[in-house]
């Protein structure tokens, strides 16, 4: 990756932060894309790197698009964690919420992909980040399940639009992001994993760099387009 531009959008925490982090220990230059900048430049100050830039832009929005693809005039790679997903009961859902999670992770994703391409070598990849909820759905999380089936899908019509240009999904399980801090106390996190250690098949829960490693997989691997690539620990099986 020395001398290689990758755009990170969703780098201010948790997978995409750790992937930024793997790139630049690689030699690229990195744009790191969040929404909220205070925590970009926290994030960024993390890593120590002069090759690390921040921008903050929502890949939901047509201006938070235009910005990201205004960044470089040549893109290597580009790669996308984010997003901004609802819990609830179907039946306790309105418009709003459903939409603002197809935004971040459809259609968002998917004209930032089109968009980019047209600045990319032929050697250049996209990835997006789906999840386990596409095969492996839970009650009160239809929509998070809907939106990364979209994303699976999404790659295998765009490998072909886009070729040579390969794309491709990174399907995790269960990760510990700081995302479990919103939803659970330490201890109920700690719960949750432990019963879901005992049931996947690796008897761990997968780490940030886990996902990030398979995400350079997807990026370098010359062979893979139009695929979802799991690093979940097995955890669709069971």
């Amino acid at each position: 990756m020395h001398h290689q531009t990758v755009i990170v959008v969703g780098a201010s925490s948790g997978m995409g932060l750790a992937a930024a982090r793997l790139f630049l220990e690689r030699g690229a230059t990195v744009w790191m894309v969040a929404r909220d900048m205070e925590r970009l430049q926290n994030a960024a100050s993390s890593l120590g790197s002069e090759r690390a830039r921040v921008l903050s832009a929502d890949v939901g929005s047509d201006e938070g698009r235009a910005r990201i693809v205004a960044v470089a005039p040549q893109v290597d790679h580009l790669v996308i964690t984010a997003a901004d997903l609802v819990y609830k009961p179907s039946q306790a859902l309105c418009e709003a919420e459903v939409m603002r999670a197809v935004r971040s992770k459809v259609v968002g994703p998917y004209l930032l992909a089109a968009a980019c391409a047209a600045r990319m070598p032929e050697h250049g990849s996209i990835t997006l980040v789906s999840g386990v909820a596409a095969e492996r759905p839970i009650a009160g999380g239809s929509v998070t399940g809907m939106v990364n089936g979209a994303i699976n899908a999404m790659v295998r019509g765009l490998a072909l639009e886009l070729a040579p240009i390969r794309v491709n999904a990174v399907s995790p399980g269960w990760v510990d992001t700081p995302f479990w801090g919103q939803v659970a106390s330490a201890e109920r996190r700690e719960q949750l994993f432990a019963a879901m250690r005992d049931k996947i098949p690796t008897r761990r829960i997968s780490t940030v760099e886990d996902v990030a490693q398979m995400i350079e997989v997807a990026m370098t691997n010359k062979a893979v387009s139009g695929t979802t690539l799991y690093v979940d620990g097995g955890q669709r099986l069971v």
